[in-house]
Formats: C-alpha cells, structure tokens, sequence
C-alpha cells in the first residue's frame, strides 16, 4: 500500500508538471526560466551549481557504494551536471533518475573532453592549425560533436584556445599555437563547428578555455603561476577566447592559474568585467576539475565555504567536482552574504541551455542507441580526418627533392613509432581506439607491397640498443631510400605532459648518424605533439616531415605525402627553437633598446653568445613540392585615412612541374606608438592553388582596425604614423612595403 501511494504521489506529480509554465513549450525560454527558479529551493539552485565526475552506473557498478551516492545526490537534486557519463545507454538510465524520480524533474547535462575526435580521432588541433584552413577545422568538430551528441552527450571541454609560446608544455596540443590572429580565427571555427545550431540534435555546447591567459604558464609547468601584464593580457591572450564567445559559445572555463595574484575562478576582473560586461556573454562559467577548491592551496580561500563565496562573487558559476557550492551556497544564502538575485543569475544561465537543448521537451534526444551505432566510426567521417590528418603535415626539409618517393624505390622503413599504434594517441582520444588507427607500417607495406622492409631501429624506452641500430643499417644499405620515423610519444601529448627537454632523444640520433654513413638518403618523420629540438638532426637527413600526431588515420596520411599522392601545404604555428634554451622563442616580439648586431666590434646587444637569436623554423614556414617565388610586391597608396584602406598585391608563381597551395601570409608592424609593439603581426593569409609554371595574383585589403591595439585597459586605439607592410610565405622570409596612417 505504501508503495502505491508513493506511485500515485509521482504520477500526480508528472501530471502536475505537464501543466506549468516551465513545461510549455511554446513559451519563450526565459519565461520558463523565471517560472521554475520562482519554484526551486534554494538546496535545488545549488544542486544546479553542481558537477561531479560520473562513470559508470548500471550493470555491476549499479552496487557500487560511491556510486550509489552519486545516485542518490541526483535523485535530491543536489547535481546539475555530470562529466564522463558516456554511451546513449548509460545516459539514458542516470537521465531517467533526474528527470523521474526528482521534484521538479530538471534534466541533466552530460560533459565530456571531445577535444579533436569522439571516435574518429582527428589530428591534434595544434597541427590541425598547421592546415591554416579553419573551414576544415569547423567540419571536424561538427563530426566530432556529431559523434559525441550520438552517444548522449550535451557539452565538450572545447575548445581551448590558449596561446602558447612554450613547447614544454603539453597542452599546447590543444591550442591553435603562438599567433593571436590565427587563433582567434580557429577559436571561432570550431566553435561554430561543435556548437552550429543547437536545435539540432548532431550539436554540443562549446566551451571556451582556459579563461584567461592557462598558455602564459611559467616554464610550461602544467597548473603553475601565470604572471603578465594587462596589455599582454588584451594583445596576445584574451583574442582567441573573444573570437570564440562573439561566435556563440554557449559555456566559458575558467582556467587553473592566477592573474594579478588571484586565481582565475575567483577573478572578477576576468569574469565579471571583461567576459560579462565588455563582452556582453551571458552563457555558463565553469570551473575547471577542482579549480574552486584549488583557490585554498593558492591561499587565498580559508575553506570551501570561502571557496563558494569569492567564487559566484566573482561570476563563477558551476562548480567541476569540489562541491562547495552545493554544500555551502545554502547557508551563504541564508546568512545573507550570497543574495537570491546573484544565485538565481548563475542558475538561470544552466537552466537556459538545457532548454535550449530540448531536454526537458525529451530528455533523451541525446540518447538514441539506434542513432550512435549509425553516426559513429563512419568511412565518412575516416575520410575526411585522413584529409585533415595530411593537411596538417609541415614538410621542413627536402634537399635534393628526396621526397616524394618514387614508385620503383626500395624503402628500409625504420622505426618503432612507424608500427606502433598506441603511441599514434595523445592524452585527449575521447572514446577512440588505438587498435583502429592505421599506422604508417601497414599504410607504406598495403601500398608498395615487397618494396619495403622493416626495422624497429630504437627502444620505445629510448635506451641505446646497439643491435637495432646495426639491423636498421644493413636494411637501409640494401634499400633505395631510408625512411625513418622518429620523434616522441603521442602519450606525452596533452595535460600533466610538460617536459623540460622537448628534444629529439639520444637514441634516436645515434641511430641517424650511423644511417647517414650509409650515404643513402634518409628521410626522418617525426612524431610529436608539440615542436621538437630538431638542430642535431638536421644536418643528418635530406629530409624532414612534421607529422604531429594525427589520430585515426595518421599512417594513410603520411604515406599520401611521402608517396606524393598529397603535395604538402602545411605550416608552422609555433616558431621551432633552435634550442631549449632559447624558450620561449616566437615571432612576434618586441625589439629590446639593443635589438641589431650592427657593431663590428661585438659591443652588447640582446643576444646568446652560443647560438643565434632566431628559431630553426620561423613561425609559418613550410615547404612544399612546389616551388614558389614572389614577385611584383605593390601598395596603393602610402597614406591611409580614416575612410580609405590600402590594398597590397604580390604574384605567386610556381616554378615547379607540381601544382600546389601555398599560404600566402600579410605581416604589419606599428613603428611607433604609445606603446611599444611587435615587430611583426600576422593580420591576413590566403590560401591560394597555384598550378605547375603559372602565377596567381593575391590580393589583401588593409583596413585602420586592421591597425588597431589594446591599452592596458582594454580601450582599442588607433594611432597615425608609419606602418610596415611585410608579404610573404613565412613570417622571416618576407617583401616589405609602408604607409602611414593619417
């Protein structure tokens, strides 16, 4: 009888529900809104504030006490939001408890880090930006959402888009590299690319991290102090995450580090009057894994109850894992330090996306099995991350046009990360699966069948083995063309990955100068998920191709370059440093009082006295099996007003038999300003095709925003003077014009 009653409370209930305000559909959201706030407790506000790491829970987990009391939060309505839920199966189920067995019955939001695939792994969007093509990188994240929406998720944990000048540093992987401009523009497109039109069910919810300034960590240390000024902080960092919230990123992360001595999720300059004032965003900040409880370690929280307190005070809203708002917003409440209309703001904010979504019209949209066995792991969606995966191949070195191979050539293919899969994965594979990769082993012995033989060469522990140096020279004696794949594990690629010595190991060089002894040609592949040392190498081989780490079809793209099924167009975004000690090392820098080594006799200026001041490979450089020359640099006009922008023109012309694209690249330089500015500034590239032997004339428009900058106060100012005007293919290699603004 009790059990019956219970049945009927519920059914009355739902029946209830079905009649409200919030339950109609055909109100606008943010009446709904209104309406369900006006009717949650202040416990359920909180519960809406809070995030937990999820996991399984049916089958055996079911009985699983830590999981039982997960289950239990939801069903009193203390969690909003769950991450690493996966599977339309199990979010279905922990669904089912949040919107049935609660009062109210307010869905769930599913998270997960669809960082650069769910299934389909595509390349690492540090190399994706090496494409320089965001219409690619805007279709890979719609596959990747699509993919993830299939197995019931709502929201990824991307994208990030953190400069970065530090290859020590993991995450770099994550990001879009050094530039500004171009991160910005990255930013943008895979939000549009994840996020589109969240009416449609294929969509997730972006979100834009670390906010602000994760990339500006000190000596590339993972979660370590951040510590720049304002007028870098508007310059160089806070671009990219504008980029992607003025494209309509429905979620924000704040970031793990401080700026100006507090720490990122309690930063009200950052949230409150940056992102929600000066920006206008009014969607969801969370945390990031523990970021609110962290602000106790940094000492600037006595407890979590503090913790909760600065944090929505600051404008911080969902709480990833610490539990101090669920636990804590409550009395704050009640003892008048948190007001209701502050609460209600950052409740409201979740509560518009999961109607936004359609959840609480069908909570299990999201988690259709028969739609996740149709939308994930398709040829489709393989091949277009083969064609990412090969655009995002930078091509460094080729003397003597070793590369492509030719199809009657003998290749002693050497190398462990040749053949291994597993190391093909970086740290952010989603769901994906090693096991489905190809690697360029099978792709190279598919396509030129008795034409290759094989040899591990080095210890994946990179521990000096002299027998498999001596097995990889006697089959490169007896071959045509040595093809050696080299580099680091795609496993120190991505969080907690920050190395002091992003190097290419020992073990490896031994193995390539006995190589070069052999005098046959060598080409190194090299594997890595940032930029490697390369200059002990470079001198070794005839060639050198940057393969990154490139997911699922890694081996097939690589072989269509070497093969030369693909002629590479690839380039660089992060300068490559010469060496470590030059970190961090990038192009757009600002000139020192001594900036030029003009005197004969060596008097100071900024310099090592060891190696040079430039990296190996500027920022943008990238070769090709074409050959291009610029020729015919024109401007307009030397002076620009305020309502007539300059045009520059340059030819391109492609000297090779081989059609190809090359990225033409537009550079300005503010001479003089009010403060001091980089001696170089990407602000446009094209794309251009350039067929075998003919020319192509490109075009850029310069308009006086292109000119603009940030003053430590986040005021955009223009100012009159000379301006430079660099064209070229990579930041270094450049023709130059000027005009002055008037």
């Amino acid at each position: 009888m009790k059990k019956f009653l219970g049945l009927l409370l519920l059914l009355q209930t739902a029946y209830a529900q079905t009649n409200l305000p919030y339950r109609n559909a055909q109100l606008p959201i943010e009446k709904r809104v209104q309406d369900l706030l006006g009717r949650m407790t202040v416990e359920e506000k909180a519960g809406q504030l809070n995030q937990l790491n999820g996991g399984v829970f049916t089958g055996p987990a079911a009985n699983d006490p830590g999981q039982q009391a997960k289950m239990n939060d939801v069903k009193a309505g203390r969690v909003g939001s769950m991450l690493n839920v996966i599977g339309a199966a199990e979010t279905r189920a922990v669904q089912k408890v949040a919107v049935e067995q609660t009062r109210l019955g307010i869905p769930m939001l599913f998270a997960f880090d669809v960082i650069h695939g769910y299934r389909t792994i595509f390349p690492i969007p540090l190399a994706e930006a090496c494409s320089w093509n965001t219409e690619a990188a805007e279709i890979t994240a719609s596959i990747a959402a699509k993919e993830a929406a299939a197995a019931g998720l709502h929201w990824t944990f991307a994208p990030m888009v953190d400069i970065s000048n530090d290859p020590r540093w993991g995450r770099v992987m994550e990001g879009a590299g050094e530039d500004p401009y171009l991160g910005s523009l990255f930013a943008a497109a895979r939000v549009r690319g994840f996020q589109g039109d969240l009416a449609e069910p294929n969509r997730l919810l972006a979100c834009v991290k670390h906010f602000a300034a994760y990339g500006a960590v000190e000596a590339g240390k993972e979660y370590n102090t951040v510590d720049i000024s304002r007028v870098q902080l508007w310059n160089k960092y806070l671009p990219p995450y504008q980029a992607a919230v003025n494209a309509g990123a429905a979620t924000v992360m704040n970031s793990f580090n401080l700026f100006e001595g507090i720490p990122a999720s309690a930063n009200s300059y950052l949230v409150n009057d940056i992102l929600k004032k000066q920006w206008g965003f009014k969607g969801i900040v969370v945390s990031d894994w523990n970021s609110f409880g962290e602000m106790i370690n940094h000492g600037y929280a006595e407890d979590n109850k503090d913790v909760a307190l600065k944090a929505i005070q600051a404008g911080s809203m969902m709480d990833m894992e610490t539990k101090a708002m669920v636990n804590h917003i409550p009395e704050l409440v009640k003892e008048g330090k948190v007001s209701m209309a502050l609460l209600d703001e950052a409740v409201g904010k979740i509560l518009y996306y999961k109607f936004k979504l359609g959840l609480f019209e069908d909570p299990y949209r999201y988690s259709d099995e028969a739609r996740e066995k149709a939308n994930i792991f398709t040829d489709e969606h393989r091949t277009i991350a083969r064609k990412a995966a090969r655009e995002s191949i930078v091509l460094l070195k080729n003397d003597n046009h070793v590369l492509p191979l030719q199809p009657t050539q003998r290749v002693a293919l050497i190398g462990h990360y040749a053949k291994s899969k597993e190391d093909l994965f970086d740290f952010w594979i989603g769901k994906g699966d090693a096991n489905e990769a190809v690697s360029l082993y099978e792709a190279l012995m598919a396509r030129k069948t008795g034409m290759v033989t094989y040899a591990q060469g080095y210890r994946p522990d990179d521990k000096l083995d002299q027998k498999l140096i001596d097995e990889a020279v006697k089959n490169a004696s007896a071959a045509d063309v040595v093809v050696v794949n080299i580099g680091i594990s795609g496993k120190l690629a991505g969080e907690d990955r920050a190395i002091a010595m992003p190097e290419v190991p020992a073990a490896q060089i031994r193995l390539l100068e006995a190589l070069k002894k052999t005098g046959k040609p060598v080409v190194a592949l090299v594997n890595a998920g940032r930029p490697l040392v390369l200059t002990p190498i470079k001198d070794l081989v005839s060639s050198i191709v940057y393969c990154w780490i490139l997911g699922t079809e890694h081996g097939t793209a690589v072989a269509d370059v070497i093969l030369g099924v693909h002629n590479p167009s690839g380039k660089t975004v992060m300068s490559f440093p010469y060496a470590v000690g030059q970190i961090p090392v990038y192009y757009n820098y600002f000139n020192s009082g001594r900036p030029n080594a003009t005197d004969p006799a060596g008097n100071w200026y900024t310099r090592y006295r060891d190696i040079p001041n430039d990296p190996l490979y500027p920022f943008g450089f990238g070769l090709s099996y074409s050959e291009f020359k610029y020729s015919d640099y024109s401007i307009s006009d030397t002076v620009m007003t305020r309502n007539k922008p300059v045009s520059v023109k340059v030819t391109v012309t492609n000297t090779s038999n081989t059609d190809g694209i090359e990225v033409v690249q537009l550079y300005l330089r503010d001479v003089t300003a009010s403060i001091v500015r980089p001696v170089k500034e990407l602000k446009a590239f094209k794309r251009v095709p350039v067929k075998a032997g003919a020319s192509v004339e490109v075009s850029f428009t310069i308009e006086p925003s292109d000119l603009a900058f940030y003053d430590g106060f986040g005021r955009q100012k223009t100012e009159p003077g000379l301006f430079k005007v660099y064209v070229g293919g990579d930041s270094k290699n450049v023709l130059e014009k000027s005009f002055v603004l008037q």
